[in-house]
């Protein structure tokens, strides 16, 4: 498996999200500009990543600028293609922007940029400890596609506590049902709020986000095996 990574102007997160998987994880990876159109050294067996920052400086709406550069016409194709694609932070806004997933990204419930750790669980009740840095992270769909979300399974992370409780207390930024990030249909679009590339060194003192960026391609090599 290859890995590109997404650079548009105002990304702040793609070098971090490079030497996560280059040197933490050791993984093939590439930076890929955002005015770029050629995605054919990667295949459906491999992995375009929407790293996180302020692309086009946030302005209209978070990501929705992002969403028609060149490169993301061929990130959506890759991706209806059955590709793998990982958007984080400002990548989940560009991914809802896009279609490539549902819901939309708000600003956050108090009107302040949040930056801290935080704790979220996946669908096996597996607690991470994870960086969060946005000021407009709050997801939100409405109840029918909350539903479908839940009924599906697509929900891949939860806000909790320490303990792995969902409560109000626990969620950063008040998104819809404590949501922390969120797959498509078919679990090969991925998206989510917190940051697992800045928790994936061990001098940084956690590693937990190595364990999700593995656990997430895993399902969506599964996936695409049926």
């Amino acid at each position: 498996m290859k890995f590109g990574v997404v650079v548009f102007p105002g990304s702040n997160c793609d070098r971090d999200m490079y030497d996560a998987l280059k040197y933490d994880l050791k993984q093939d990876v590439t930076m890929l500009w955002h005015k770029d159109e050629d995605l054919s050294a990667f295949n459906t067996e491999d992995c375009i990543i929407l790293p996180g920052g302020f692309s086009f400086g946030d302005y209209l709406r978070c990501g929705a600028i992002a969403r028609f550069s060149p490169m993301m016409q061929r990130v959506i194709e890759f991706a209806n293609a059955g590709g793998k694609v990982f958007g984080v932070c400002n990548g989940f806004q560009i991914l809802c922007e896009s279609h490539l997933l549902p819901g939309a990204l708000l600003r956050n419930k108090n009107q302040q940029f949040v930056c801290k750790n935080v704790f979220i669980k996946d669908h096996e009740s597996s607690i991470y400890k994870i960086p969060v840095a946005h000021g407009e992270g709050r997801y939100y769909a409405d109840e029918q596609t909350l539903n479908q979300l839940e009924a599906n399974e697509q929900v891949i992370f939860y806000y909790c506590d320490e303990n792995g409780n969902v409560t109000d207390d626990a969620n950063p930024n008040g998104a819809s049902r404590n949501i922390a990030g969120i797959c498509n249909e078919n679990r090969n679009v991925f998206g989510m709020m917190p940051h697992p590339e800045r928790a994936c060194s061990a001098d940084l003192g956690n590693t937990d986000g190595r364990s999700i960026i593995k656990n997430l391609l895993m399902t969506a090599q599964l996936a695409g095996t049926k």
